[in-house]
């Protein structure tokens, strides 16, 4: 097994995103404070732009879900389209959600794909005896 220094933990993309979803949990749905809003987003897609870069998709998504504007990208079906379409506020939140959501999921399968090519590294065969 690898030897790793304990001091040391590496830092993960996912463990940031968590974070976010964690806030936008916490924030109070019932009324739509637009500042806690805007602030919430003005640092999530500062994140997004760090970890991704200002052109990457997941900026350009988020951006669309903080609008309520991502139905087609969160892939939210029809019946459900048309409800929310009447709360704004409430289908925004839900699209922030989902997309943060599939962000982290996608993130994690990568990190995790990551982990295990660094593991397979430390092996001291020479090549072609594996």
């Amino acid at each position: 097994m690898a030897q790793t220094n304990g001091s040391f933990r590496s830092h993960m993309r996912s463990d940031e995103l968590k974070s976010q979803i964690d806030k936008l949990a916490r924030l109070d749905h019932r009324t739509p404070v637009v500042p806690t809003f805007d602030a919430f987003d003005a640092e999530t897609e500062a994140l997004l732009g760090k970890l991704y870069g200002e052109a990457h998709h997941y900026l350009e998504a988020y951006k669309y879900a903080s609008l309520g504007e991502a139905e087609a990208l969160v892939n939210l079906p029809e019946s459900a389209q048309e409800q929310l379409a009447e709360d704004r506020v409430k289908t925004a939140i839900q699209q922030r959600r989902q997309i943060l959501l599939g962000i982290f999921n996608e993130v994690q399968e990568l990190e995790a794909r990551e982990a295990n090519m660094l593991l397979g590294e430390d092996r001291e065969d020479p090549p072609g005896y594996s």
